[in-house]
């Protein structure tokens, strides 16, 4: 990883020019932070110059910027509804940068009278037509959380990681997961990155806000997402910032996270963000099964890991203009992602591995533009490209079988399919996406979005003389387009959308009878369609549903296999599911209290679903066949309550029947049914549910100080880890009931510019399973120093 220890300095020496820039003047600039006569900062304030155009509001934080053009005497006017207005006047000179804040009184005129504010970005998202979730991240951003850790949080969500830190994971929303579910970086596809690029190693101060489509995906994304897709949206201010941060926890981790942004006064704007973990992920695995010499029989005791060491690294570079003339965002950015991983276990923790290791790099340039009002009013256009390479090496080479003690006996295999590998991937792609809009009126609007995503996969093993180096490659063209219509003062919304999906493969096959390999062609089109409809019965109570036949077109990994466990198969077909969401929401705001309920029911059923199974003729490798049906359907409901800054309080309960819905086998004369013909699909919580709490109060320690407490909880009923229909009750392996319990304490100094916090994760101690009984970490501590610039 020598280039990319070399790229990611040129991004940390980037990010330190950044945090020196943010501290140079500007051309007369106004900044400042607006808050209630608690402390509690207000968002959406408006703030003007008396006299002039110059205007803003304040943003989530309260934060407030004004570019001003020329010096002189001018009136700062600050005003929200339910505020006492406030006036200041200011003589600003060439090149100042005057800081004011602002207390703003309530209003004691308007005191019995309901107060209704405007509402957040986050609150619109929720509000739309599609059934989605919007998680703002501020309230974690002094945690040591990683995406995947906040989203677990989340009704309908199960996040299912086979271990520690950087541990492979499954993600499900509503019953469906793995490669079902599409993550997005800011509306861009997050694989681009690269393998190495994943939700459980990118801290949560890389991301604003993340939004959950569930089951239906708007077209604007531009994917081929069955189950559902998670977008996670960066901070879009062009205000200049800095955020640093550093932590350190149990089992040897650390994690650093910087974040940036330079803006000039003439719109040209530096973005420059990293990270960088490390965890021995030496936590305690209890009660293992080893040979006692001794005692002359299998024991169990406590072993810690010793072979489950991994890295992480990521650095991305954004250079761009905003505001001109012939684009709105124009960027061109590069991002280099790596990692080193022992491999600790197999998909059973009874699997012991000692040697083999898994490391990867990835790099990626891209372009970015985006103008709204192209040609003529109502006509937007948004363009993304990029070109990345993605490699990683799997090395299996060891002659040993080892212990959870440590120990290991010599033989003459390898520790996964017994045949010692050096097996290398290697990944060149091409991505282009065009969005396109157009406002015909008020009432009336259209969206076209094309993907194009052309991907070679090359496979070979190191340690293979003559190598059969027969590259495939898997081309996507996706198309669709999207007519909403706003009636009734957009109290009635409704989209109506198709989507047309190509898929083209082009892999050499074996020819058992010549021994050569010959080309094999095959192009797929398929045809998907779905609506979208809102109803508000008031300003803040509706009802929404909507459905979708989607598509989800097979990856490279399963056509093509990765070379060392899983093995190829040209004649798979894509997933394919009619999906249903019906739900309602409703929110209430008086003064400092604000309330969101929303719940929903959902009903999936899927066909042709991948599945890895055993390889019929070599039980030491598995491919992806289209093996069942699925059929899902289930309820969930979230409360989401606040008291200003003071308290947070947010409760969540997830249901999902998945049950195999597949009557006879493939390839099945007999006309019995399966034995598991609508068992539950096993492996697969199916009752969960969440609690947070959050308590803060200002000035604790200090003027400008803030202090906050949080607590939280997760819930997962006991599942069968295999299928119902075999065996007795009493001999079904289960997982059991879990509870695990999180708590964390932090404070902020100089209105958050520099912050501190203590965590405990788990700190009952209870044992946690996830996938086949994989454990994952017990109590586990950290620290966390953040430092934010603005």
């Amino acid at each position: 990883m020598q280039p990319g220890k070399f790229l990611l300095s040129i991004f940390l020496i980037s990010l330190l020019f950044l945090g020196v820039a943010a501290h140079a003047q500007t051309p007369i600039i106004i900044s400042g932070t607006v808050q209630d006569e608690d402390g509690s900062t207000l968002p959406g304030v408006s703030v003007t110059l008396k006299g002039t155009s110059t205007g803003t509001q304040t943003d989530s934080e309260g934060f407030y910027k004004l570019n001003i053009s020329k010096p002189g005497n001018y009136t700062l006017t600050i005003s929200s509804v339910g505020h006492v207005t406030q006036s200041k006047a200011v003589t600003l000179k060439s090149g100042q940068h005057l800081k004011s804040g602002f207390t703003l009184k309530s209003d004691t005129k308007n005191i019995d009278e309901v107060t209704v504010h405007g509402k957040t970005e986050t609150q619109e998202v929720r509000e739309q037509a599609f059934t989605v979730n919007a998680i703002e991240t501020k309230r974690f951003a002094n945690t040591t959380s990683d995406l995947n850790q906040v989203l677990n949080k989340t009704a309908g969500i199960r996040v299912r990681e086979e271990g520690g830190v950087g541990s492979d994971f499954n993600f499900s929303i509503n019953g469906l997961s793995g490669k079902a579910v599409k993550f997005f970086l800011d509306g861009v596809p997050l694989e681009l990155m690269g393998s190495t690029m994943s939700l459980n190693n990118i801290p949560v101060n890389l991301a604003e806000r993340m939004e959950v489509y569930k089951g239906v995906v708007p077209v604007s994304l531009g994917s081929d997402a069955l189950g559902g897709a998670v977008n996670i949206i960066t901070n879009q201010n062009i205000n200049n910032y800095l955020d640093a941060s550093y932590s350190i926890g149990s089992f040897n981790t650390h994690r650093l996270a910087l974040n940036g942004q330079y803006s000039t006064a003439k719109g040209l704007i530096v973005k420059a963000s990293a990270f960088a973990n490390y965890s021995d992920n030496n936590y305690i695995m209890r009660g293992m099964e080893i040979w006692d010499e001794a005692q002359y029989k299998y024991v169990n005791k406590d072993f810690r890991r010793f072979h489950d060491q991994y890295k992480s690294a990521m650095g991305q570079l954004e250079l761009g203009v905003i505001n001109k003339k012939w684009a709105d965002v124009f960027f061109l950015g590069f991002s280099y992602s790596g990692t080193d991983q022992d491999i600790q276990t197999g998909t059973r923790q009874d699997v012991v591995y000692g040697a083999v290791t898994k490391n990867g790099h990835a790099y990626n340039g891209s372009l970015r533009y985006k103008k709204d009002n192209l040609f003529i009013k109502g006509l937007n256009a948004n363009v993304f490209a990029s070109r990345s390479v993605d490699n990683y090496v799997v090395t299996d080479t060891s002659s040993y079988k080892y212990y959870w003690d440590g120990s290991r006996v010599k033989t003459s295999l390898a520790e996964i399919s017994g045949t010692k590998t050096i097996t290398n991937i290697n990944r060149p792609r091409t991505f282009a996406r065009a969005n396109v809009g157009y406002q015909l009126s008020p009432v009336h609007s259209f969206n076209i979005n094309y993907t194009y995503d052309h991907l070679k996969n090359e496979t070979y093993d190191e340690l293979l003389s003559d190598r059969a180096d027969i590259p495939g490659i898997l081309s996507k063209n996706i198309i669709g387009a999207a007519y909403q219509q706003n009636l009734l003062k957009d109290r009635l919304t409704n989209t109506l959308f198709g989507k047309f999906y190509g898929l083209s493969v082009q892999q050499s096959r074996y020819v058992s009878a010549s021994g050569e390999y010959a080309k094999a062609n095959d192009s797929q089109t398929y045809q998907g369609y779905g609506i979208a409809s809102r109803f508000k019965i008031l300003p803040d109570l509706g009802v929404k549903a909507s459905f979708e036949k989607a598509y989800r077109l097979q990856e490279v990994g399963e056509m093509f296999g990765n070379g060392y466990t899983v093995i190829a198969n040209l004649d798979l077909k894509p997933e394919s599911s009619k999906n249903v969401n019906i739900g309602a929401f409703y929110g209430f705001t008086m003064n400092k209290h604000k309330l969101f309920i929303e719940g929903s029911w959902f009903y999936r059923n899927a066909n042709d679903f991948i599945y890895a199974v055993v390889y019929k003729s070599n039980s030491s490798v598995s491919r992806y066949e289209n093996t069942s049906k699925v059929k899902v359907n289930g309820l969930e409901g979230d409360i989401k309550y606040n008291y200003g800054d003071l308290l947070y309080f947010n409760t969540n309960i997830s249901y999902q029947n998945a049950i195999n819905n597949t009557k006879y086998s493939v390839g099945t004369t007999s006309g019995i049914p399966e034995a598991t013909y609508l068992n539950k699909i096993p492996n697969q919580p199916w009752l969960f549910g969440n609690a947070d709490l959050s308590i803060g109060r200002n000035n604790i320690l200090g003027k400008a100080s803030r202090m906050q407490f949080n607590l939280s909880t997760q819930y997962v009923h006991w599942f069968y880890l295999t299928w119902e229909a075999y065996g007795s009750k009493a001999s079904k392996s289960t997982i059991p009931d879990q509870y695990v319990h999180n708590a964390s304490i932090s404070n902020s100094w100089n209105n958050g510019r520099y912050n501190l916090s203590l965590e405990c994760r788990n700190f009952t101690n209870n044992l946690a399973f996830d996938n086949f009984r994989l454990q994952k970490p017990g109590r586990a501590f950290s620290v966390k120093m953040r430092y934010f610039l603005r």
